[in-house]
Parts: structure tokens; C-alpha cells; sequence
């Protein structure tokens, strides 16, 4: 090949190789000038700002559990070790479910007590009583509420929150609530709970996943009237910051023992109605609220089995030390919706029907009798879906009214 020919391709070839670098350079300057950081969410106990005033030379209750906690660069501080280092006056801690330090099972009663870390004195919410006495409060210049709830009507926090609003409401006494996150607050959705069987797992006529921070439920009570004889809480709601209902929230504390990552947290609404049958829904395993299974569900119906043993959170787990067949769903991703696909599946294939429903414990978690109606009589998740949704548009237009986020 003639020297000149070589030369121009050489220089044809470069040309195209710089061209080739500058566009991908643009490219990349252009990404990079458009992706923006999202900002971190800011819980309101890091706002110390926002409620330390209002804590000034008071005599302080708090209700809290371990998740109410003030992150820190390197991990995080308990929110009461944080305000005593702060000297605030804290008189007494009232814990709820699973105790103030979280090692108590699912329906556990839990005793009063004291600290050993602080010495400060600890009243059970989930033992004798579940609503704080006029005596326990009359020391108390104000309350503080700090818990990391999931937002599942089921899950006993908001009813602490509610008999703690009524008490202090009673009492004439300030409560504080401490936003945090939900972690399934993007979505409304599953059966609404009927006035006639409210229980301790679901106090309103309200659906199984609500939508709401722990904070705008708050203020539902109080403006809906929904405290005991329509009574008003003397109620202030710290407010989160970045936060936004389509947020998506990473846990970093297990909210209670046996729900231990995202994945449980977004399957619950769906798995936790086995809790009122015989199937065993990961209690027993490290996969809690992640699989679900019975042994006297068809074998030949599924390739997946476990045996559940006790473990932290679960001394007596269903279906204990039995091979359970049925479904792994540990790979879930993050959901926006209550399905009725498995309890539908598990109930299809029990080869003993007669064993299968608790007939009022599962009345309880669903808030109606027609769903577990619904499942004899076969109806499909999308038939069951659809009786929902006159409800679940009345709820929303209520729900509206008391939104503190987008």
C-alpha cells in the first residue's frame, strides 16, 4: 500500500477514535449534570431543634422501643441515653409490644420493670394494661412518642399510640409525637376494618395498609374524633424532612423481632393475615414473613419446605419442628399492593380445609368475616379485590384531610 494511502487512513482512524471520546465524554458530563442526590430523609428525633424547647425543665414520659434512636455518622444513640446526655428530665419509660428493648415475642406479655442501662423506671403498654393510668401519668409535664411503626393495621403500635393520646388527652397532658417513615406508606389498600370487630389489632374503621406516617394517624385521631368520647389530644407532631409517601425507607433497626429486613417489611400486609390460621408464615426461621408453609399443605404441589424451630422472637412457632411445604418468596421486590395470592394458594392446596382458618383470629387481622367467606367460596384475588375499593376510596378522601407529605 502506497505511504500516502497508509497516512490517510492512519489520520481517518484517529479522527474517528477523538470523535468517538468527545461524544462519550459529553454523554457522561451530561449524566452526570442531570442525576441529582437525593436528599436523606431526616427522622424528626434527629430535629432536636424542632423539640428540645418544648422538653425544657419539664418532667418527661416517653413511649419507645429500640426503635427510637437519633442517627448519628457512625451509627446511632438511643433517643433516652441522647436526652439525658442533654439533661432532660426523663421520669419514665412506657414500652409497648415486644418491650423497650424489643426481646419479647408477638403477643407476649411484658412486665413492668426498670432499665438496667439507665435505671429509669419502665411501665409495660402490653402486659395488665395496655392504657397508661391516671396515677402513672401524674407526675409528667409531657409525653414524647417515638416508634418506628410499618404501617399494617395489625401491627399493635398505632394502637399504643391511640390509648396513649386518650390517656394524656384525659390527663390534660402535652404529648409529642416523633415522626419516622413508612415504609409501606406509598400505598392504600386490603379490607377495611367493621366497627363490630375492632380488637386490639385494629381500633378504626380504617384498611389493612393505611398509608400514613405514624405522625398523620396522629392527627387523624384527634381530628376524626376517633379518641375515646371524642375527646382532643393536646397533640404536636414533629414533622420528618425529605420525605415524601413515594420515598422508598430502608430500616436500619428490625421494627420488631420478626420482621428483620425490606423484604418481610413489604411482604407483612400480604403474610401477616396467616396469622390468624394454622400455616406457619417464617416464624421459627432466619426468613420471617418471607415464606410461608404448613405440613398439611399438599407436598406435591410445591418444591420448597423448611422446619421451623425456635429461635429470638418465636418460642413456640406454628407447625414446630415440622416439615412445612410451600413457597419461598425471599426475592420479592419492593410491593404496592395487599395480595390475597397466597393465602388463596395455601387454602387451595390444604389437604385438610377443616385445619386451615382461626376463625377469630383471622377475623381480627382481616377486620371483616367476609374475606375468609370470600376465600371458601373461591373467589379469585381479583374478584376479592374489587369489594374493597368502595372503602378504600372513602378512606382516601378522609385520609387527605390530615397529609403532612406529598
Amino acid at each position: 500500500m502506497p505511504i500516502l494511502s497508509v497516512f490517510k487512513s492512519t489520520v481517518l482512524l484517529l479522527f474517528l477514535i477523538f470523535s468517538s471520546c468527545k461524544g462519550q465524554e459529553k454523554e457522561d458530563t451530561s449524566a452526570e449534570l442531570n442525576s441529582k442526590p437525593v436528599p436523606e430523609i431526616k427522622v424528626a428525633a434527629n430535629r432536636t431543634e424542632a423539640y428540645l424547647p418544648l422538653l425544657k425543665d419539664k418532667k418527661v414520659g416517653i413511649v419507645a422501643n429500640p426503635t427510637s434512636v437519633i442517627f448519628k455518622e457512625a451509627g446511632y444513640t438511643h433517643l433516652v441515653d441522647s436526652l439525658l446526655s442533654l439533661n432532660v428530665t426523663i421520669q419514665k419509660v412506657f414500652s409497648p409490644e415486644h418491650g423497650f428493648r424489643g426481646t419479647a415475642d408477638a403477643g407476649e406479655h411484658v412486665k413492668d420493670g426498670v432499665d438496667s442501662q439507665t435505671g429509669l423506671p419502665i411501665i409495660s403498654l402490653y402486659g395488665k394494661n395496655r392504657k397508661p393510668s391516671s396515677e402513672q401519668l401524674a407526675d409528667l409535664d409531657v409525653m414524647v412518642f417515638d416508634i418506628q411503626d410499618v404501617g399494617v393495621r395489625f401491627y399493635t403500635f398505632i394502637a399504643s399510640l391511640q390509648l396513649v393520646m386518650e390517656a394524656c388527652a384525659e390527663a390534660d397532658l402535652p404529648i409529642i409525637v416523633l415522626d419516622r417513615p413508612n415504609p409501606n406508606g406509598h400505598y392504600v389498600d386490603g379490607p377495611t376494618m367493621m366497627e363490630e370487630h375492632t380488637s386490639y389489632l385494629g381500633m378504626n374503621p380504617i384498611p389493612l395498609v393505611y398509608g400514613m406516617t405514624i405522625g398523620e394517624y396522629a392527627n387523624l385521631l384527634n381530628g376524626e374524633g376517633w379518641l375515646e368520647n371524642g375527646i382532643k389530644a393536646n397533640l404536636t407532631v414533629i414533622e420528618l424532612e425529605n420525605y415524601t409517601h413515594e420515598s422508598s425507607y430502608h430500616l436500619p433497626i428490625r421494627p420488631s423481632p420478626n420482621l428483620p429486613n425490606d423484604i418481610s417489611i413489604t411482604l407483612y400486609p400480604s403474610l401477616g393475615l396467616f396469622e390468624g390460621t394454622n400455616v406457619n408464615a417464617g416464624r421459627g426461621t432466619e426468613f420471617q414473613f418471607q415464606r410461608y408453609g404448613a405440613s398439611f399443605l399438599d407436598s406435591t404441589q410445591y418444591d420448597f419446605s423448611y422446619v421451623p424451630e425456635p429461635n429470638f422472637g418465636s418460642k413456640y412457632p406454628k407447625e414446630e419442628g415440622k416439615t412445612c411445604y410451600g413457597k419461598d418468596l425471599s426475592q420479592t421486590e419492593r410491593m404496592n399492593e395487599v395480595t390475597m395470592e397466597w393465602v388463596i394458594d395455601a387454602y387451595q392446596n390444604s389437604v385438610d380445609k377443616s385445619k386451615f382458618f382461626l376463625t377469630s383470629g383471622f377475623t381480627k387481622h382481616a377486620g371483616t368475616p367476609l374475606l375468609q367467606q370470600q376465600i371458601e367460596q373461591g373467589m379469585t384475588n381479583e374478584e376479592i379485590k374489587a369489594t374493597w375499593q368502595d372503602d378504600l376510596n372513602n378512606f382516601k378522601k378522609i385520609r387527605a384531610k390530615y397529609l403532612i407529605y406529598d
